[in-house]
């Protein structure tokens, strides 16, 4: 009888073992072969949203047989079988939907009231009440070493579309590693997760667009997305009437639905070079800005699927100056509208994971839907190294 219970036994966890496998994929441009970034990768089966990093990879664990959506604003949506994924990695390449006419839309209106138009449509449309599971990471760099790092699995409950726009916030589970130098405050820490979603749903990051003297400091321009003939992009590029720190914006769009689809700003060397530094106690002189985010349009459902922001300045203080870089990935997995209940004890208050205690229940980081890069990877290896020397 026992050896009829052990032999049961094995043959379950063979048949486990086979329904859950880890996989990943490797996208690359079908004529490039280049690697893709930022394609969004979903498990029909579950719904679960993975993002390609800067090598193109995807890993996931799958369980039984799914079909796997790929999408990017700059390629075709194409839909695998995931019985093609016979070995642990599989490179999958994709083709642009490529418009060899770049083609410039002449519009009756201003392309700023245009952009007002897509942004009040665009937040009518995004799902509230909703929740959104995020994997967080971040990257703290001082004086041109990397000397901290966190990330966490956190649930943002978005409850209404009112102006003073706001969201709970549960912490599921995170850790901190790293050494960090007691002259730095921790307000220069991270990014404020009490309001970043604030900042994402409203799209206050192009609120500088909208400013009417935008129409004179900045050249606007809509053109065919040549990868995607679904999509528009606007552009809007300083020019030489600009004062301050300006960002060159794209925002990419859907031309029938009237939504965004892709935020991106980046600060560039010369718009940097135009600026005096400041000297004063206390102050920031900023040389590095890169923004984006990605929203998910799928049916009746429009929600944020990513954002990638990176900061870099030199502060001012009585011991000298630092020079302070810090990276944040938000990637959302799991997209619902259902209504979830909790304590308000639970509730996170904090700005940031900076103080708060690790709380490691399972390897989450390893179906976080963000692969860490080799680089990424000796970055948090290398900081735990010298936690552990200490």
């Amino acid at each position: 009888m026992k050896k009829i219970v052990v032999l049961l036994f094995l043959i379950l966890c063979v048949k486990l073992s086979a329904q859950t496998a880890e996989k990943s994929i490797i996208l690359l441009d079908a004529e490039s072969k280049l690697p893709i970034e930022d394609a969004t990768v979903v498990i029909l089966k579950n719904k679960q949203i993975f993002l390609s990093n800067v090598e193109g990879k995807v890993t996931f664990d799958l369980k039984g047989a799914s079909n796997i959506q790929i999408s990017h604003t700059s390629y075709k949506t194409m839909i695998i079988r995931s019985a093609i994924l016979k070995e642990k990695e599989t490179v999958v390449y994709i083709k642009s939907n490529v418009n060899t006419l770049d083609e410039i839309i002449l519009t009756k209106q201003h392309p700023q009231k245009i952009l007002a138009s897509l942004i009040d449509n665009s937040k009518k449309k995004l799902n509230v009440p909703v929740r959104l599971k995020v994997y967080c990471r971040e990257f703290f760099k001082l004086n041109g070493k990397y000397s901290y790092y966190n990330d966490g699995l956190i649930n943002f409950q978005l409850l209404s579309k009112t102006k003073d726009f706001n969201s709970t916030i549960l912490v599921e589970q995170n850790r901190s590693i790293g050494l960090i130098d007691a002259n730095v405050s921790s307000e220069l820490l991270g990014y404020n997760l009490n309001d970043i979603m604030e900042n994402y749903y409203n799209f206050k990051y192009l609120l500088p667009l909208l400013d009417p003297k935008a129409k004179k400091e900045y050249d606007f321009l809509v053109k065919v997305n040549p990868n995607n003939e679904n999509y528009y992009v606007m552009t809007a590029i300083p020019n030489e009437n600009g004062k301050g720190l300006q960002d060159d914006f794209s925002i990419i769009y859907d031309k029938k639905k009237k939504i965004i689809i892709e935020v991106s700003s980046v600060l560039t060397p010369m718009t940097v070079a135009k600026m005096k530094d400041k000297t004063s106690n206390g102050s920031k002189n900023i040389n590095k800005s890169v923004f984006k985010t990605i929203y998910r349009s799928d049916e009746d459902d429009y929600y944020l699927i990513s954002s990638k922001e990176e900061i870099g300045f030199e502060r001012n203080d009585k011991n000298g100056k630092k020079q302070i870089e810090v990276r944040n990935y938000f990637v959302t997995t799991n997209f619902s509208t259902q209504n979830y209940s909790f304590k308000d004890s639970e509730v996170f208050k904090d700005k940031t994971l900076f103080n708060k205690k690790n709380e490691i229940l399972t390897d989450y980081w390893n179906v976080s839907g963000l692969v860490a890069t080799d680089e990424e990877q000796k970055i948090i290896e290398s900081i735990e190294d010298r936690l552990y020397e200490e």
